[in-house]
């Protein structure tokens, strides 16, 4: 049980909540909550305020304002909408976007924003139904806009929601305007929120936005000549219940693939995702279905969108006649390697292109881009860094691909957040320009692995749920920081570098600054066999993380199996030496 001054500080916000400002269903609500003995549950709802982390605003559907409902959606929505009218005050009408994907709730608190928004002034185009994230941020640079919202968790549990800000760039919101924004909402009550909308400043908007945004998605294949030869490509497609039903198969379609199956049971729109425990194509939970119909018909390739299709999961046969799920890391090292490899073949590459990866994402990205002499840039974890990067350069050097450990790549620079849409396309076209030459995608990874070393990675989430979970995940990060481990997994800490203070200190005790736009919480260590370690509390949720990439050679596209078993062992001893 938590102390008394924290259960006295809980219910008195919770009080606030019993007046006519809020509607009776939220009323009873924290009603049941304060007779409950156990305060548990009202202390989590109350403790905090919900705050904009590396996705946005996040959290469980429910009363409280640590909780998603069309309070703390509708306080977000004015702060940001204050905002708009103090940053754009002389333009003569500011704009946003609205979009949301199949959630419960989601179409509610999207129609609820739009209100909002435009009983401030503000006109709204709304998309007539779900649609992925990337067509959000797409839609703001299309149609002119200063800022835009998509209502969705992404790939967390069916008990979430979510708020994804996007400022005028179609990029996820940065500073200053991040802590800016939050500076707004914090003085928001529920009273100043206009629920009342102005229907002549709402726009709704489909069809005539996707058009547009497919033919630039289609725009970005490097090689449609190996597509007509290979258009029969055996396809097995999921939206799992979300935004990518909406475009995905269409865009597909438009490349010139003829020969796609979707999954009839997870094609259907449903907030409570019926057909999996959790909605995340990294788990190979998720992707049963799919596989089993790719089985069935002897598929070539298994695609997998999460609900706001922004994040892709995929499946191939290995060397067995296996079906391997391609984990988050050789993703992303596999739509670079490709674009890298085929933009020289093609003649397509320029001096001034270059990728962008984050800081936690394999190394193996470094070392293609080292030997073919591109430039790489690494930032933070959050494709908003890395839309930061293609910002900074625009109009100077020319953004070919980036993407990140957690599934999410992004081919273009006309949509400045992940994107599985042109992300499942392309992964079509690298599977027929593989299958051209009589290969499956795992003998092109195998051929990464011989030419440019083998690496492994995972990443150990340490879920720590409520106030005492954020308060451990705190010290955890602390006795990090305090007491750097020596050696991990038997090799000794070569280089630290501590993102909270910007400093790096190698073996000799020798600190330099590192160059970052601002400080975060995130450790590294590096060791002299090669290993890499990076810790980071998550952002959007109450977890601390551990990425974990061990090194190996290996010599042979046959070689795969002892370099996979030499690297799990290293991985274990990495684990036993963190204590996870």
């Amino acid at each position: 049980m938590e102390n008394q001054e924290l259960i006295n500080q809980v219910t008195a916000k919770a009080n606030q909540w019993l007046t006519s400002a809020y509607d009776a269903e939220t009323q009873a609500e924290v009603k049941r909550m304060l007779e409950n003995p156990d305060k548990t549950e009202l202390i989590d709802s109350f403790y905090k305020d919900l705050e904009f982390g590396t996705g946005g605003l996040r959290g469980i559907m429910g009363a409280g304002s640590n909780r998603m409902n069309i309070y703390t959606v509708g306080a977000a929505t004015q702060g940001l909408a204050n905002y708009l009218n103090k940053c754009f005050a002389g333009k003569e009408q500011i704009s946003v976007v609205v979009g949301h994907d199949c959630r419960n709730n989601s179409r509610k608190f999207a129609e609820i924003s739009a209100d909002i928004f435009s009983a401030n002034g503000i006109k709204v185009y709304l998309f007539d139904d779900l649609r992925p994230t990337p067509e959000v941020s797409f839609a703001i640079r299309h149609l002119g806009c200063q800022s835009g919202i998509n209502i969705t968790a992404s790939h967390n549990p069916r008990e979430y929601n979510g708020y994804k800000a996007y400022w005028d760039d179609g990029a996820q919101v940065l500073a200053p305007h991040d802590t800016a924004i939050i500076d707004e909402v914090n003085k928001v009550t529920v009273a100043d929120i206009k629920f009342q909308g102005n229907k002549d400043l709402i726009q709704i908007i489909g069809e005539d936005v996707d058009r547009v945004y497919l033919e630039k998605v289609h725009g970005i294949s490097i090689d449609p000549e190996v597509i007509k030869r290979q258009k029969d490509l055996c396809i097995v497609y999921t939206p799992l219940h979300g935004a990518g039903r909406a475009l995905i198969p269409a865009s597909l379609k438009e490349w010139g693939f003829e020969n796609v199956h979707c999954v009839p049971e997870q094609m259907v729109k449903d907030g409570n995702f019926p057909t999996v425990v959790s909605p995340n194509p990294e788990y190979a939970e998720a992707l049963t279905l799919a596989v089993k119909l790719a089985k069935e018909i002897d598929a070539d390739i298994v695609m997998a969108s999460d609900p706001d299709a922004d994040r892709v999961g995929m499946a191939c046969k290995d060397d067995k006649g296996e079906w391997v799920l391609i984990n988050g890391n050789q993703t992303c090292l596999i739509f670079l390697y490709y674009i890298i490899k085929n933009r020289i073949a093609t003649g397509k590459m320029k001096p001034t292109d270059f990728i962008v990866k984050t800081i936690v994402t394999t190394e193996l990205i470094k070392a293609v881009a080292d030997k073919n002499h591109i430039e790489m840039l690494d930032c933070y974890t959050g494709f908003k860094w890395i839309a930061r990067e293609i910002r900074l350069r625009e109009g100077k050097q020319q953004y070919i691909g980036g993407g990140e450990e957690s599934y999410g790549f992004l081919a273009e620079d006309f949509v400045r957040d992940k994107d599985a849409v042109s992300a499942c396309s392309l992964l079509a076209e690298i599977c027929a320009w593989a299958k051209d030459q009589g290969k499956t995608l795992y003998d092109v990874l195998m051929e990464i692995y011989v030419e440019y070393g083998f690496s492994k990675e995972t990443t150990v989430n340490v879920v720590k749920p409520g106030k005492s979970g954020a308060e451990e995940i705190k010290a955890m990060m602390e006795n990090f920081r305090v007491n750097p481990p020596q050696e991990i997994g038997g090799s000794k800490v070569s280089i630290i570098k501590d993102y909270k203070t910007l400093k790096m200190t190698d073996a000799q005790g020798q600190v330099t600054d590192l160059e970052m736009p601002e400080t975060s919480n995130v450790l590294q260590y590096f060791t002299e066999d090669g290993t890499k370690i990076s810790v980071r509390p998550s952002g959007t949720e109450p977890k601390i993380k551990f990425y974990i990439e061990v090194k190996g050679e290996m010599g042979c596209p046959k070689c795969y199996a002892n370099a996979n078993t030499a690297a799990e062992e290293k991985i274990k001893a990495v684990r036993q030496s963190l204590g996870i």
